[in-house]
C-alpha cells in the first residue's frame, strides 16, 4: 500500500509548489516563460503534424528536420493523444498501418511489431532518446509526443530488432495548469493534473500526475494505476542547458491469457472478449513498479558546433501472477499425443497453471556523448555527428512457480475452481548482464542546392552473460560488428524530398522454445539489411505526405520439423524477407479538417528454409494489407464543436507457420466529439470517444511469446468521456 500512495503524495507536494510559483510568474513578461532557444530538442507541431523529432537530432540522420530525414518516421502528437484518449500501447499505435500488436495482452505490458518484425522490449523503446526497459505499462500523461522510426535503426541504436524504434518524448516546462477527469462506459475513474511554470528566465518546471481505477471489458480484471513525472529545464548560461526528466508509476491488474489454436490448426469458433480464461479467485494482480530518468546536458560552442552528454536510467520490477491458460498436456482429450500439448485441445480444453514470478527486475543504464557541427571544405558543406555510448542491462529473477492445477474448457460459463500450488518462488539471482559499447559517426554532405549524401557507421561491441537459476554461467556472447548506413537525397525544390537509403543492423537471437530439441538455447545474434526509397512532400506548412518502399532481410528463426524426439529444432536457416510500401499523410487539409492516414502493403516471406511447408506464404502475424484513417472536423456552424472519426482495416492474418490457418480480415470504426468552451472564464474541453462503434468482433493479434502462439480478440465497443479544465 505504501508504494501505491507514494506517487500521489509526491504529486500533491510538487503541485502545491508549482501552483504558488504560477501565481508569482503571472506578472513576468512572456519571454520569461519561453523555452530557451539553446534547447536543441524543441519541436514545432501543428495539431496532427510535427516538423521535428528527437530521432533526427543528435541521431543517425544528422541534425535535420523530418522533411530532410531519409527514413520513415511517424510522430504521434500531443493533440492526437488528447483526442484519442489511448490507455495502452496497443491503442496508441493503431493509427499507423505499419505497426501491429505482437503479444499484447490486456493487464500486462505489451509489445508491437513494425514492418512485421516484433520489437525487443529490452532495446526497442526509448525515453527521450535513451534506452528504456519496456516491460512496463504505458503512461502518456507526461509525454509531449511519441515518435516511431520504421525500419532499421542500426546506426541510431546499435543492437536492435530491424522493425524500428519507439521513442517517448517528455513534455517540457510551460505555463500550464490543467486538471482532467474522465470515465468510461464500464465505470472506470481517471484523474490527471498537468502543472508547470517558468520560475525565472532560466529555470522551468513541469509536473504531471495521474490516478486511474479501471473496470475493463474483461471480467475479474479491475486495475489501478498511479503516475507522476517531473520535467525541469535549467539554462545555466546562454550556451549551456540541463534537462532533467523523471517519472514513476505503480500499477496492478490481473493479466488476461490469450486463446490458442484448437489442436494447433483451428481458430476457436465461439471466443469471448469478456471472459478471463483460467480465472481463479486466488489469482493476484500483476504488479508493475517502474521508473525512468534522463539527464541531458547541451552545450553550444558557437553557431556551428554543439555537444550533448546524456544519461538514462530505467528500472522495472514486475510481480508476475497469473492463473495461466496454456496448452493441453494434462487434458484427457490430448492424452493420445495426436495434438501438440502446447496448443488448446481440439474440443477447447486447456490447462490452467499457477504462475508466480515476483521481484522480476529489469534495469537499463546508458551514457552517451554526441558532438554535432558544420564546416565547409571548398564548395562542399558538411554536417557531422560524432559520438560514443555505453549501455548496460541487467535482469534479476527468482526461480518461479509454474505448476499445473487443473483443466478447463473455453466454453465453460464459470471456470472450475482449483487449488493453487503449495510451492514458493526461490531467492533472487542475477540472470543476465549485457553490455553494449559503441562508437558512431555520420557526415551529411551538401552537394549544391539539390543533392545531399549521408554516410556513416556504428561500431558495436556486445558482451553478454546469462546465468541459470543456480547462478552458474549458462551463456556468453561476445562480438564486434560495424553497421554502415548511407543515403542519397534529391530535393529539386523546397517542398519535395526524395531519397534512397541502405543500412545494416544487428539483433539478438531468440531463445529456443522449451518444446524443441534445443529448448532454452539462445541462438546467435542476427545481421539484417535494409534498402529503402522514399518521397516526402510538404503540401504547405500544415500537411505532409510521404511514401516509402522498403526491403528488409534477416535470417529466419523458426522451429524446424525434424526426426528428433521432440519433433522440432529451433534454428536460424534461410532468410525472412519483408518487402513493403507505406503511404502516410498527416496535418490539416482545410481550415476545419485535420487528418492522419496510413496504408501499408507488405509481402513477408520465408525463403530458402529447406522446409517447403513454411515457404511461399505470409509470415505469422503480418497482415498483408493494413490501413488506418483518423479525422477531426470542426463544425463551421458550431464554434468549438468537432466531430472525430476513424477507420481501421487489416487483411487476413496468418496464425501458423505453414500458412494453413488464418484469422479473418476486419474493419473497425471509431467516432467521437470534442467541445471546447469556457466555464467562468476558464478554458474547458470535453471529449467523447467511442471505439469500435459497431461492436465488431475481430482478432487483433496472432503473435508469439517464447515460441508459443496466441490469439487475442480486439476490444469491444467502449466509450470514454473526459473533461480538461484550465485552473
Amino acid at each position: 500500500m505504501t508504494l501505491t500512495r507514494t506517487p500521489l503524495a509526491l504529486a500533491l507536494l510538487s503541485l502545491v509548489t508549482v501552483a504558488h510559483a504560477t501565481d508569482d510568474a503571472a506578472s513576468r513578461p512572456q519571454q520569461a516563460r519561453t523555452l530557451p532557444s539553446v534547447d536543441v530538442h524543441a519541436t514545432t507541431a501543428s495539431g496532427y503534424r510535427a516538423a521535428d523529432s528527437q530521432l533526427d537530432t543528435f541521431g543517425s540522420f544528422g541534425s535535420a528536420p523530418l522533411h530532410d530525414t531519409p527514413a520513415a518516421i511517424t510522430v504521434i502528437t500531443r493533440a492526437q493523444i488528447d483526442d484519442r484518449q489511448p490507455r495502452s500501447l496497443s491503442e496508441l499505435v493503431r493509427g499507423d498501418a505499419a505497426i501491429n500488436d505482437n503479444y499484447a495482452p490486456a493487464g500486462y505490458y505489451q509489445d508491437v511489431s513494425i514492418r512485421g518484425f516484433p520489437l525487443d522490449l529490452a532495446t526497442g523503446f526509448r525515453f527521450n532518446g535513451m534506452i528504456m526497459s519496456a516491460e512496463q505499462l504505458l503512461a502518456l500523461e507526461g509525454k509531449d509526443r511519441v515518435e516511431v522510426l520504421k525500419g532499421l535503426g542500426g546506426l541510431e541504436a546499435g543492437v536492435v530488432e530491424p522493425g524500428g524504434l519507439v521513442n517517448y518524448v517528455s513534455k517540457r516546462p510551460a505555463d500550464v495548469h490543467t486538471v482532467t477527469v474522465g470515465t468510461d462506459s464500464h465505470g472506470s475513474n481517471y484523474e490527471a493534473l498537468d502543472l508547470g511554470t517558468w520560475f525565472s528566465p532560466s529555470f522551468g518546471l513541469r509536473v504531471n500526475a495521474a490516478n486511474e481505477k479501471t473496470h475493463p471489458y474483461i471480467e475479474h480484471a479491475d486495475g489501478r494505476r498511479s503516475f507522476i513525472s517531473i520535467a525541469a529545464d535549467w539554462k545555466i548560461t546562454d550556451k549551456a542547458t540541463v534537462l532533467l526528466d523523471t517519472d514513476y508509476q505503480t500499477s496492478g491488474q490481473r493479466s488476461a491469457s490469450g486463446y490458442q489454436l484448437l489442436g494447433g490448426t483451428v481458430i476457436p469458433p465461439h471466443p469471448s472478449r469478456t471472459e478471463l480464461l483460467g480465472y481463479q479467485s486466488w489469482q493476484r494482480p500483476v504488479g508493475i513498479h517502474s521508473s525512468n530518468t534522463t539527464l541531458r546536458f547541451n552545450y553550444r560552442f558557437d553557431d556551428n558546433w554543439n555537444a550533448q552528454v546524456s544519461a538514462g536510467h530505467s528500472h522495472t520490477v514486475i510481480d508476475d501472477n497469473v492463473a495461466f491458460a496454456y496448452g493441453c498436456f494434462y487434458a484427457a482429450s490430448c492424452a493420445s499425443g495426436a495434438t501438440p500439448g502446447y496448443f488448446f485441445a481440439p474440443n477447447g480444453d486447456y490447462d490452467v497453471y499457477d504462475y508466480r514470478s515476483p521481484d522480476d527486475t529489469r534495469q537499463n543504464d546508458e551514457l552517451r556523448g554526441v558532438l554535432t557541427g558544420t564546416f565547409t571544405t571548398g564548395t562542399v558543406d558538411h554536417e557531422v555527428n560524432l559520438g560514443a555510448s555505453a549501455f548496460r542491462r541487467t535482469v534479476d529473477q527468482r526461480p518461479y512457480v509454474y505448476d499445473y492445477v487443473g483443466t478447463a474448457n473455453i466454453d465453460d460459463r464459470v471456470v472450475p475452481a482449483f487449488d493453487p500450488s503449495p510451492n514458493q518462488p526461490g531467492p533472487s539471482a542475477r540472470r543476465l548482464t549485457s553490455w553494449q559499447r559503441t562508437l558512431f559517426a555520420i557526415d551529411r554532405v551538401h552537394l549544391g542546392e539539390a543533392w545531399q549524401v549521408l554516410a556513416g557507421a556504428r561500431l558495436v561491441r556486445l558482451d553478454e552473460r546469462a546465468y541459470d537459476d543456480a547462478g552458474a554461467l549458462e551463456r556468453t556472447t561476445r562480438m564486434t560488428k560495424t553497421l554502415p548506413q548511407a543515403a542519397v537525397l534529391w530535393q529539386p525544390n523546397a517542398p519535395l524530398t526524395t531519397y534512397v537509403s541502405y543500412g545494416e543492423g544487428l539483433s539478438l537471437g531468440r531463445e529456443a522454445p522449451y518444446w524443441t530439441s534445443n529448448g532454452g538455447t539462445t541462438l546467435a545474434p542476427l545481421h539484417s539489411r535494409q534498402v529503402e526509397a522514399g518521397v516526402k512532400y510538404a503540401v504547405d506548412d500544415a500537411l505532409d505526405l510521404q511514401a516509402a518502399i522498403y526491403r528488409i532481410r534477416q535470417s529466419y528463426q523458426f522451429a524446424r520439423p525434424d526426426d528428433t524426439a521432440e519433433g522440432f529444432t529451433f534454428v536460424q536457416q534461410g532468410q525472412e524477407v519483408h518487402t513493403g510500401l507505406e503511404l502516410n499523410a498527416a496535418g490539416r487539409i482545410t481550415d476545419n479538417l485535420r487528418v492522419t492516414a496510413s496504408a501499408n502493403i507488405i509481402r513477408a516471406r520465408a525463403e530458402h528454409t529447406d522446409t517447403p511447408a513454411y515457404e511461399g506464404h505470409q509470415v505469422v502475424n503480418v497482415p498483408r494489407w493494413r490501413t488506418a484513417v483518423y479525422a477531426d472536423y470542426s463544425l463551421p456552424f458550431a464554434p468549438g464543436l468537432a466531430i472525430l472519426g476513424g477507420w481501421r482495416y487489416a487483411g487476413t492474418n496468418v496464425a501458423t507457420p505453414d500458412g494453413a490457418t488464418r484469422v479473418p480480415a476486419y474493419h473497425v470504426f471509431d467516432a467521437g466529439l470534442r467541445f471546447a468552451t469556457s466555464i467562468r472564464g476558464h478554458a474547458t474541453t470535453l471529449r467523447l470517444n467511442v471505439d469500435n462503434v459497431f461492436n465488431h468482433f475481430y482478432w487483433r493479434d496472432t503473435g508469439t511469446s517464447g515460441g508459443d502462439s496466441y490469439l487475442f480478440p480486439g476490444m469491444p465497443r467502449l466509450a470514454r468521456l473526459s473533461m480538461t479544465y484550465e485552473l
